[in-house]
């Protein structure tokens, strides 16, 4: 371990003299940026050729004419200094000193990149380690999903500048630890990837690797820098990778399975590339799954997902099984893993599900808006309609919803109306509903704006103030341009859209669906508005009709009506109410539909129908039909209850 003093930033060693004080560090380096502000030796490499080279002859001549600097001054202060390797916590100098766990206590309790620059200019030595894992630090405050938040108040700080120096021409000096960490943390701050420094540490991190005496950790670090800078193609990554197979699996920490885990869903640009390594690691945690925290959970399942490894069903099936006593204390991205994982590998669990009942309702106004959007998909893939869940979303919704991206805010109201639920808060959270749309109606994008509106009108709320511009040729274009050919399913939505302000809305006067967007039938194959009839629960109704009517020809079955849907049974009535052939079409004064109602027809966790059915029924009714629902009960005679229905009716 190398040992930083602090007041003048160099790592001790006992063959270079001790540099001059900060304060003549700080000197110089505001003396060349005044000379060149513009040009900044540690700023993001440019896309423009030209800047890219003016920089590179900068830094080259920086560094040339510092070191003339340093050395030559006559004030320069001279002595002997020593470098530490692997001196643990109780490493001293004849500076000021810090032990490291309280330096990580007190480098933990910081609130912004500021407070830690200040504690470090308080201090007179830390080890490299200590010096890395404080750029880490000042990572999670700076960086995020759209890079460095305040490029020029980090690269240019003078204590930052003069951390990079030290870095930079004390790299083989560095400890293992140190060497990575500080490199993975640089290249997260978007220091040039061209400077001398990053080349520095990569070249480094290169002779350590040919080495082979990285730890299972390092090497993980090393391999997701790397991705960062230079992306799968890394020529270092291969040896990476050879090196951590080279490993005995069975003696890793859950820790490092967690690592390897993460480097290999950023690496893996073929399928089954590395397979035999994923395979024995999938084996290996799940004996493991018990001692998991919940950070290794969500991590280790968020991998699985991005690696889409079907064949561990196994093992994501016990590591949610564990994530279930976890969920309290699960943060809220941890949370969002472990619920992408049962989305997508299409899991539920009962206890999980009761345990987000709890949890969401004292949440939900303080969660992330994506932890609630992946709840309400969690709930709306697995058809699971809970009114716990839903009625604390729909709240929260009604006062966060303008922290929300349009994507999250139609993960958040699609699944009100598939699962066919109206939360009692429904006035104030469509009220919302509306004052977003009008404010953002061009950030949607089309196909989310149709999800979001169809939706809508599946629990009898209607966009009608929107319709004008849903069926616009302009915003049709749109929708064609992002679903090349238009699909059944969005031309089915729409059809659907407009049949529904056609039947419900008849007081809308605005612009119609073109016909050539209309379709003729909404049962299509795979992804449809209907659901095709159970074909055993169609049997046994059927044999009780023919009992009941005498014969098969007093009914149709599968019957395509002119407006869309299709009718699992039609019989038809005259007017005195006799039974008339399923082949006459004249003289019918009623028309019974049976809707013959499967348990795919319903919610998973009740009797509640789904919002599509829901919707058919209600459409249904109001084009003249006498709608008999009918469905399998365990504790009645089928036949007995159909016949009473429909004998009822004639």
């Amino acid at each position: 371990m190398a040992l930083i003093n602090l007041q003048s930033f160099q790592f001790y060693s006992s063959t270079v003299r001790t540099c001059r004080s900060l304060g003549t560090l700080r000197k110089t380096l505001n003396h060349l940026s005044d000379q060149g502000r513009q040009l900044r030796s540690w700023c993001c490499g440019s896309s423009v050729f030209g800047t890219v080279l003016s920089r590179v002859r900068f830094r080259c001549v920086f560094y040339r004419n510092y070191h003339a600097e340093l050395w030559n001054q006559p004030n320069s202060i001279t002595g002997t200094v020593h470098l530490h390797r692997d001196a643990g916590n109780s490493s001293k100098s004849d500076g000021k000193w810090m032990d490291e766990q309280k330096f990580f206590m007190e480098l933990n309790s910081f609130n912004s990149s500021n407070e830690i620059f200040k504690f470090l200019s308080s201090l007179e030595v830390i080890s490299d380690t200590m010096a890395a894992a404080a750029l880490q630090r000042i990572c999670e405050f700076e960086v995020d999903d759209s890079g460095l938040k305040n490029p020029e108040d980090i690269l240019e700080n003078e204590v930052f500048r003069a951390l990079c120096f030290q870095f930079e021409h004390e790299s083989q000096k560095l400890s293992d630890t140190g060497l990575v960490t500080a490199l993975q943390a640089l290249i997260k701050l978007r220091v040039d990837p061209w400077s001398t420094l990053i080349v520095r540490l990569v070249s480094e991190s290169q002779e350590r690797l040919d080495k082979g005496q990285l730890t299972i950790r390092n090497l993980c670090i090393l391999g997701e820098s790397l991705l960062d800078l230079e992306g799968p193609g890394c020529t270092m990554l291969e040896q990476i990778v050879n090196q951590v197979q080279g490993k005995k699996l069975e003696e890793w920490t859950t820790e490092e399975i967690a690592m390897v885990y993460g480097m290999l869903q950023m690496s893996i640009t073929e399928e089954g590339q590395y397979q035999d390594l994923l395979n024995h690691m999938n084996n290996i945690t799940l004996t493991l799954a018990p001692q998991l925290s919940p950070e290794l959970i969500s991590r280790i399942l968020n991998a699985l997902v991005i690696l889409d490894q079907t064949q561990a069903i196994p093992l994501v099936i016990k590591l949610c099984k564990y994530s279930v006593r976890h969920v309290p204390r699960f943060t809220n991205d941890e949370l969002a893993n472990v619920l992408g994982a049962f989305i997508h590998f299409g899991h539920a669990d009962q206890f999980f599900t009761e345990a987000l009942e709890r949890l969401v309702p004292k949440s939900s106004f303080t969660m992330h808006p994506e932890t609630v959007s992946k709840v309400m998909q969690y709930c709306c893939r697995k058809l699971i309609r809970s009114k716990p869940i839903f009625d604390a979303v729909a709240e929260s919704f009604a006062y966060n919803a303008d922290k929300c991206t349009t994507r999250q805010i139609a993960e958040y109201i699609v699944p009100f109306g598939t699962l066919n639920y109206l939360p009692p808060s429904a006035p104030s959270v469509f009220r919302k509903l509306e004052r977003i749309l009008n404010a953002r109606f061009t950030q949607f994008q089309p196909h989310t704006l149709l999800n979001l509106l169809h939706s809508c009108t599946l629990i009898e709320r209607y966009p009608v103030n929107f319709l004008a511009k849903i069926f616009n040729p302009y915003f049709l274009q749109q929708l064609q341009a992002q679903t090349p050919g238009l699909d059944r399913f969005v031309l089915s939505q729409l059809t659907q859209l407009f049949l529904t302000v056609t039947l419900e809305c008849p007081f809308y006067e605005g612009p119609k669906l073109l016909p050539k967007y209309r379709v003729k039938s909404f049962l299509i194959p795979g992804r449809s508005l209907e659901s095709s009839v159970d074909v055993h629960l169609y049997n046994r109704v059927k044999t009780g009709l023919v009992d009941l009517l005498g014969t098969r020809m007093y009914f149709a079955s599968h019957v395509l009506t002119p407006y869309c849907y299709t009718l699992d049974v039609e019989i038809k009535l005259d007017e005195e109410g006799f039974v008339l052939p399923a082949t006459r079409y004249e003289e019918v004064h009623r028309r019974i539909a049976l809707c013959i109602d499967g348990q795919k027809r319903f919610c998973s966790n009740n009797h509640s129908l789904l919002g599509k059915e829901a919707i058919k029924q209600r459409h249904l009714q109001l084009l003249g039909y006498e709608v008999v629902q009918v469905h399998l009960h365990k504790d009645k005679n089928l036949q007995l209850a159909q016949a009473h229905r429909i004998w009822a009716l004639v």
